[in-house]
């Protein structure tokens, strides 16, 4: 689908101050991203966390340096290539930009090096080790040693394929993300050279556990796959000398552009993850101390000067540690947590539709569980009054629920349409997949527009009552996946508000039909009015300041980017109107500036869970929090994507506890957190909270109290929750 004839189309990062940057406005989003990056990694280096969350946060650091590299480093390389003229929002060209962010990824990788070593270290104290092709005969007994000849031989040998490369044998191609072992040798027969390549599969599992020989439970051995190769490489290469080996990893652009003139945009796709697999050389990691005429060889074969080329120490892909986090150790893991059930619904008997009917509810997950949704969906599938089903699905996973209801509510006859978005990066083809099975099964598959991403997340149901249909709808702020649900903070908000039923039923017609939404009650659009009708919020807390009434603004979402909508903050902050922005990932608004953001705060909280929910709040006239404040909920971040390429919504929250909730419990919250906090100083530096003698940890207090929305008849008997203050801030 293309985009309606109305809508002017601006890339994915267009801005109106691109022309002629500022650095002293803005801070630049590629090395503010990097700065988030650091901040994953410092977890790594918190003694608060057990020793095995910490090894999660370092693979977690490591897999999002990944991505980086392939999708916002290959951009800025097409720009760089293509002689794209344009300037980021802080004024720098994209050749800049590359030699700024490169350098400080280049300082990242060492500090995932010297993290890795600690850790490493602090595991084999703990009885968890780590062997290296260079320790294992020392580390291990003869039986082990032979235990580990067996499993090569059987389980790692007959997959591999050794290469060799010579101008009969040209350099093999390297999947994105491929990890390979590069070998010198020479024939004992005649002294010849020769090299040779032995790729590691994806399939193969990262690491082999050696078997703990004297059951004791605590002890857990591990060696990587590459090391076993260098180790066993006798067996590989019988009658050669080893005079060189190392491992080196690749990662390729990633990125999918789309094309207008795609007819057809599921074939396209399909084709354009082919292509993925297959493109250029963004960056080569090679083993620390490789031989320069290995590295050489390496550097001329995987993209020469136009690939980045870093050591990565000694071990390559970090992100695959996290095999090791699986280890059971429950002493070196957070404390399980059971997320708890909305009472509301169970004092319903389990009957969603009779729960929202009664009353609006959020659920904060992953304190409350996301089988309610599941349960949702469920149950529209299974009831003979339900007559249609409309779905999002933006990232659903590989965890079948969602898609199996969907299927299930089709076969029994009702009306299903999904619209599933085919542009979610790296689910495309897990979306593909799902794609085919509700069409088989009877689903009006939509794929949205061409040129925008559905990002909304909402589920639309509508059921025959008393002789009328009454629609019930679910607007959540983040995806329909079961696994991240379990990690991701996010809200679920269910309603039977006949206003957001009829909203929500304009917006599916505008995805699937481009039927332009006329009279919206409640919800705004992106792209069509959600940045304008923000800024009016945004302008009324002005003039409020200016009128000298209390002005306030809170708001918390992943990345703030919009140069218009930082301006727009800088005018209230000009305007004195008092700004707490809490940002777990980019932020390129400065704070804290005199005449510019001298009253904007700014906040980053990283701990066990990853703060997802967007939330939106304006004083109206009095000081945050109270009851009379303009409060909203979101699936979109406050960057040009999210405004001008996807359909996004933003929706009030009028019920007044979901709003007392939302405002007084999860803003609150993350404001007073101070020990998973930290504050974006004017100069772009981020200082972690000194929680001092009055701690708080927003992630424990939720796990730990029931929520307000959910409480149902408890609430209502005067079971009460604590009630939360900004004056616990120091």
């Amino acid at each position: 689908m293309t985009r309606p004839a109305h809508i002017a189309r601006l890339d994915d990062d267009d801005d109106p101050f691109a022309e002629g940057g500022d650095s002293e406005r803005y801070f630049n989003r590629e090395l503010s991203w990097l700065a988030f990056n650091r901040r994953v990694l410092e977890e790594a280096c918190n003694t608060a966390h057990p020793l095995l969350e910490r090894l999660r946060f370092l693979s977690i650091s490591g897999s999002n340096l990944d991505e980086f590299f392939m999708v916002r480093v290959a951009g800025l390389k097409g720009q760089l290539a293509q002689d794209v003229d344009r300037r980021s929002a802080d004024g720098m060209t994209a050749g800049q930009q590359l030699a700024a962010v490169v350098s400080e990824a280049d300082a990242l990788v060492q500090s995932q090096r010297e993290v890795w070593r600690d850790l490493r270290h602090q595991l084999t104290e703990t009885g968890i080790e780590v062997l290296g092709s260079k320790t294992i005969d020392g580390a291990v007994d003869v039986a082990d040693l032979s235990w580990l000849e067996t499993h090569f031989r059987e389980q790692i040998f007959p997959i591999l394929t050794p290469q060799a490369l010579d101008p009969a044998h040209p350099f093999p191609f390297m999947p994105n993300k491929g990890l390979a072992v590069m070998f010198d040798l020479v024939r004992q027969s005649d002294n010849e050279p020769i090299r040779e390549l032995v790729m590691l599969p994806a399939t193969m599992a990262r690491f082999v556990r050696l078997p703990d020989r004297k059951g004791s439970g605590d002890r857990a051995r591990y060696v990587a796959i590459e090391s076993l190769v260098k180790r066993f490489s006798v067996l590989i290469f019988p009658g050669y000398d080893v005079h060189g080996a190392a491992e080196f990893r690749v990662l390729r652009d990633s990125d999918i552009e789309i094309e207008e003139e795609a007819e057809d945009l599921v074939r396209y796709f399909a084709n354009a993850i082919k292509r993925r697999r297959r493109g250029r050389v963004i960056r080569l990691e090679l083993e620390s101390g490789m031989p320069e005429r290995l590295s050489s060889a390496l550097r001329d074969e995987l993209g020469g000067a136009d690939s980045f080329v870093t050591e990565g120490g000694t071990f390559l892909g970090i992100n695959d540690l996290d095999a090791i986090v699986d280890e059971d150790r429950p002493d070196l893991k957070f404390t399980p947590y059971s997320p708890r059930f909305p009472e509301r619904i169970r004092e319903f008997g389990g009957d969603c539709f009779a729960a929202i009917r009664s009353k609006d509810i959020v659920v904060h997950h992953p304190y409350e569980t996301f089988e309610v949704v599941l349960a949702f969906l469920k149950q529209a599938a299974a009831d003979p009054d339900v007559v249609a089903i409309k779905q999002t699905l933006y990232r659903a996973g590989k965890q079948p629920a969602v898609i199996n209801a969907l299927i299930a509510a089709a076969e029994s006859g009702k009306s299903v349409t999904a619209v599933v978005e085919l542009k979610a990066r790296f689910d495309e083809e897990q979306n593909l997949v799902w794609a085919s099975a509700l069409e088989r099964a009877g689903v009006q598959v939509v794929y949205g527009f061409m040129e925008w991403k559905t990002h909304a997340k909402v589920s639309m149901v509508v059921r025959r009552e008393a002789g009328q249909f009454r629609t019930y709808c679910h607007f959540g702020t983040g995806n329909y996946h079961p696994v991240t649900a379990k990690i991701y903070t996010d809200l679920s908000f269910f309603t039977a508000d006949p206003r957001l039923g009829r909203d929500a039923a304009q917006m599916f017609n505008y995805v699937t039909g481009y039927v332009e939404p006329q009279d919206m009650a409640l919800i705004s659009l992106s792209p069509r009015d959600l940045r304008p009708n923000l800024v009016a919020m945004i302008d009324a807390e002005i003039t409020n300041a200016k009128a000298g009434e209390p002005a306030a603004i809170w708001a918390k979402m992943n990345s703030l980017v919009d140069p218009a909508i930082i301006e727009k903050l800088y005018e209230a902050s000009n305007a004195g109107v008092e700004i707490e922005l809490i940002i777990r990932g980019i932020c390129c608004l400065r704070p804290g500036v005199a005449g510019m953001s001298e009253h904007i705060r700014v906040k980053s909280v990283i701990g066990r869970f990853l703060e997802h929910s967007r939330i939106w709040a304006f004083g109206n006239g009095k000081a945050l929090p109270n009851d009379g404040a303009k409060l909203f909920i979101s699936s979109a971040d406050w960057m040009p994507r999210n405004f001008d390429r996807r359909v996004e919504y933003m929706l009030p929250i009028e019920n007044a506890t979901v709003h007392d909730q939302i405002l007084d419990q999860v803003m609150v919250a993350n404001l007073i957190d101070n020990e998973q906090s930290w504050e974006l100083h004017a100069d772009g530096s981020y200082v972690r909270d000194d929680p001092g003698d009055r701690p708080f940890n927003l992630h424990r207090y939720f796990m730990t109290n029931p929520s307000l929305s959910g409480r149902g008849a408890a609430l209502e008997l005067g079971e009460s929750v604590p009630k939360l203050s900004l004056r616990r801030r120091r």
